[in-house]
């Protein structure tokens, strides 16, 4: 009896552990998870709007520059009518090459005719695009001073435009990160500048402070990206996720409080000492009763039970007929939680396995169908797709736009596809059709006839979107998945350095 009792005990503690500690991993890489790929999708919002910024300096230089005529009035209504329309700065200045501020809009920030120093003067002299890391203006306002440098038509160095954001003050960053940035479970995020200052934070009295003693900025400051458990500058440990943006210098960190973690495991917990506490007295009960009768049958399950504590496959006990009702329910429940395990662990692997945008199959599942073809040593023939342009069609009517035109290119592909052959999205406005049993001279003629469906279709946009296609044949091109891949992107490549929606088969030197 005593024995019994033990083996109950044992078997529900182990079960409660196994529980614990199995919830703890997968809660905890489910919110490293989700930060990393909202990090990385903060990342890339920052680093298209800088892009965006750049390039209207740019613009504005080289409009400058073919408009030598252009009275100092002009320009500044041409400034003033830039900083309304984009909204991307707080103000953007004229400054010549003596270091004196020509034109600023708006013109109330007051400095016009004046000669800047300091940083903003190093910026002038540097005759160079720039972005500065935060730093104190001439008008008392902690700004980020982007630049690009004015030459006349002649070549002559007339200074610099610049686009200023002002810390301190609503800025675009404000606009594109701040809404709602303070998660219900507490997560944030927020951006730091290449000395660790902060750029943006949900505690805007920070913004302009250097974050010290968080163990993640010194890597952001050294160009890494990663992310772990770290307790923070203020001593809260966080699950946290972070993004090295190489062009501007700039760290994008997205954490969550292991405390909310930690609040859902005890949640947890106390919901399965709720389910399980009447089922363990009534088992108890009955173990006490029928000790030597129940002995094999609940050794049997406490053995199934332990399995939840390794990485093996559970495998569900074999049902057998006893004449304990108890014995009998708790096998087949045990039954059906092993099977309903296993077919969630099945969804969530092939949900692993979907582009979520497009509903096709991801690069998981290419490599996966690949390497059996490979294995197989079945010819097959890789047909790489690039969207020509589709940066345009993002910037020119938005990325809800793009996301149509990504999932309008994958039905008009399926819709026109051989039976057997698989779709796929690589990644981005790339795609990747599969093609068993099928030669490089006759994917070629199926390619040609996507390209030219394509070319002929209405797209979402209103108009036909074009495509550049690249094709490797295995084994014939490469024996190597690897190579096969690589020799595909470069057909594509030529397609598009060719003049782009133009098919290629890639031909090895």
């Amino acid at each position: 009896m005593t024995l019994i009792i033990a083996s109950v005990l044992s078997t529900s503690c182990i079960l409660l552990f196994a529980s614990y500690h199995h919830e703890k991993k997968s809660l905890t890489d489910t919110y490293l998870s989700l930060n990393s790929s909202k990090s990385q999708k903060l990342s890339s919002t920052v680093d298209s709007l800088f892009k965006s910024m750049r390039i209207s300096l740019q613009e504005t230089t080289k409009f400058l520059s073919n408009n030598p005529d252009l009275t100092d009035e002009e320009i500044q209504e041409h400034l003033e009518l830039l900083r309304n329309n984009s909204r991307y700065f707080n103000s953007l200045t004229w400054i010549d090459e003596t270091g004196l501020v020509r034109d600023i809009a708006p013109i109330s920030v007051g400095i016009k005719g004046n000669f800047v120093a300091g940083i903003t003067k190093e910026v002038v002299d540097a005759k160079k695009p720039m972005l500065t890391k935060p730093y104190m203006a001439s008008t008392g306002r902690m700004i980020v001073l982007m630049s690009e440098p004015l030459y006349d038509s002649e070549g002559n160095y007339r200074g610099i435009i610049g686009g200023s954001i002002y810390l301190h003050e609503k800025n675009v960053l404000n606009e594109i990160l701040g809404n709602d940035i303070i998660d219900q479970n507490g997560s944030y995020y927020y951006v730091v500048g290449p000395d660790g200052v902060l750029l943006f934070h949900p505690k805007t009295n920070r913004i302009g402070d250097g974050v010290k003693g968080n163990p993640i900025i010194p890597k952001l400051v050294q160009g890494q990206s990663g992310r772990e458990r770290i307790f923070n500058s203020e001593g809260v440990e966080m699950l946290a996720a972070y993004n090295y943006l190489s062009e501007m210098g700039w760290g994008v960190v997205q954490q969550t409080p292991v405390s909310y973690v930690d609040g859902q495991l005890k949640e947890h917990i106390q919901n399965l000492l709720l389910i399980f506490l009447f089922p363990f007295i009534i088992l108890l009960m009955v173990s006490l009763n029928f000790a030597r009768k129940l002995a094999k049958p609940f050794i049997d399950l406490a053995d199934v039970v332990n399995q939840f504590g390794t990485d093996a496959r559970i495998k569900p006990p074999v049902f057998n007929s006893h004449w304990n009702r108890e014995a009998d329910l708790l096998t087949k429940s045990l039954i059906i939680a092993i099977e309903a395990v296993e077919n969630n662990n099945n969804l969530l692997k092939e949900e692993a396995m979907t582009d979520a945008l497009t509903g096709l199959s991801n690069r998981k599942k290419l490599n996966k169908s690949m390497s059996r073809l490979a294995e197989d040593r079945q010819l097959f023939s890789l047909i790489a797709i690039d969207i020509d342009r589709f940066k345009l069609i993002n910037d020119n009517y938005g990325h809800q736009m793009g996301d149509k035109v990504l999932k309008f290119l994958a039905r008009t592909v399926q819709s026109n596809m051989r039976a057997g052959d698989g779709f796929y999205r690589f990644g981005g406005e790339e795609f990747i059709l599969l093609l068993p049993d099928t030669k490089s001279k006759e994917a070629y003629l199926i390619a040609e006839n996507m390209r030219t469906t394509i070319a002929n279709t209405i797209s979402p946009v209103g108009k036909p979107i074009t495509i550049s296609l690249g094709i490797s044949e295995f084994p014939l091109h490469s024996n190597t998945i690897e190579n096969l891949f690589l020799f595909a992107d470069r057909a594509l490549y030529q397609s598009k350095e060719n003049g782009r929606n133009q098919t290629t088969v890639w031909v090895q030197d």
